[in-house]
């Protein structure tokens, strides 16, 4: 651990998750790869590696840090609740922005999600987190509904928003400012109808709950003394996920139309995604810290600095690739073949990774977890540069 606290394993674990985030929207084409989608090698390759896992590693370690957040405010003998919301109120308004470039943005989710977090702050059982947070991964929403539309009802049976058209033209043709009309109308609503009717907003908090209590039991601040019990956790998530790629098929309707509605095997298809992706992230996270355990942790360790300025990151990133992508700009969104797109994404990550390393060298915060930071604490007393 590092005398400012930080777990740089942690911050190496988040840089991770910032890689694949990146190359699998980059072989998304930004979401335009929906507007004709092609199937493809390195889009089946990095979506098998990554869709589903590297945000469902970020907001692990969403809860992960509200937790130690919550737990140096108090060691220092304050409350950090309320000041807990309005920096998630924060979070939300970058995103807004930051949606508005890219729809598929995740600041907004993570953030209003995150408000869950606070009334469970005050529940020490960890136990009783970890209850909840099964609970939350069986999906049970999404079964409810592919009972209902079994049974005929027709709010359940009606095919989720985010399977219409939401005007991705605009992304490829479009101005500049239609490109902003475009992510701020059909394109949010998009979004929106995406996380909640595929189960990951349910998905994310129980996510946050388990992060708290890793948090909690040192799990990851002492992670050489949970040697075993990570061994364990990658044993769990293997047969998780395996149970859930080849027995997962078996409790689905054999027809498009089984019970009359085929939304009855669009809500277990999405139930059983979800489980096969828990899975794999648990047994991710568990590779990870095992290898960081080992002497790989010298080579990992080039993550870190991107870990620690994920935001300024994870917003950058769209900056650059509308640009070279959408119409408003280059136009190149169907130049690149998946290939290409995925090995510039590798690229440009390596080079977000050296500045990000020579960033740190003369400063404490990524220039948006600075501001963040800052506005959180109301005050621009927050020191920015190394001393």
């Amino acid at each position: 651990m590092q005398a400012s606290n930080r777990i740089t394993m942690v911050d190496a674990l988040r840089g991770y998750a910032l890689l694949g985030l990146f190359l699998v929207h980059c072989v998304e084409r930004f979401e335009l790869h929906w507007l004709d989608p092609k199937p493809g090698f390195w889009f089946d390759a990095v979506f098998a590696l990554f869709s589903g896992k590297a945000f469902a590693i970020f907001a692990l370690l969403f809860g992960f840090s509200f937790a130690t957040i919550m737990a140096n405010e108090r060691a220092r003998g304050g409350d950090f609740t309320l000041r807990f919301a309005w920096r998630l109120m924060l979070l939300f308004a970058i995103g807004t922005l930051h949606a508005l470039v890219y729809r598929g943005d995740i600041l907004q989710v993570l953030a209003l999600a995150g408000l869950i977090l606070i009334p469970f702050d005050r529940v020490r059982s960890d136990r009783l987190l970890l209850a909840l947070a099964a609970l939350l991964f069986l999906q049970l929403p999404l079964l409810g509904r592919a009972w209902a539309a079994s049974h005929g009802a027709a709010w359940a049976q009606a095919n989720p928003l985010f399977f219409g058209d939401s005007n991705l033209a605009a992304l490829a043709y479009g101005s500049f400012g239609e490109v902003l009309a475009a992510n701020a109308g059909p394109g949010m609503m998009s979004k929106w109808s995406y996380y909640l009717e595929t189960g990951r907003v349910v998905e994310i908090a129980g996510l946050f709950f388990l992060g708290t209590v890793i948090q909690r039991r040192g799990w990851f601040a002492d992670a050489g003394h949970h040697r075993s019990g990570w061994f364990a956790v990658l044993a769990v998530s293997a047969a998780l996920w395996a149970l859930a790629r080849w027995a997962g098929p078996s409790v689905l309707p054999a027809g498009a139309d089984a019970g009359g509605a085929p939304m009855v095997r669009q809500s277990l298809e999405s139930a059983v995604d979800q489980w096969r992706a828990l899975g794999a992230t648990g047994f991710q996270v568990a590779l990870f810290v095992l290898l960081w355990l080992s002497p790989l942790r010298r080579p990992l360790g080039w993550l870190a600095p991107p870990g620690k300025m994920t935001l300024t990151l994870y917003v950058g990133q769209s900056l650059v690739a509308a640009p070279l992508l959408y119409g408003f700009g280059l136009g190149l969104w169907d130049d690149l073949s998946q290939g290409q797109l995925a090995l510039v994404g590798a690229l440009l990550f390596a080079v977000q990774a050296a500045l990000a390393a020579l960033w740190f060298r003369a400063y404490r915060y990524g220039p948006l977890e600075w501001l963040w930071r800052a506005a959180t604490r109301t005050t621009l007393a927050v020191p920015f540069r190394q001393t």
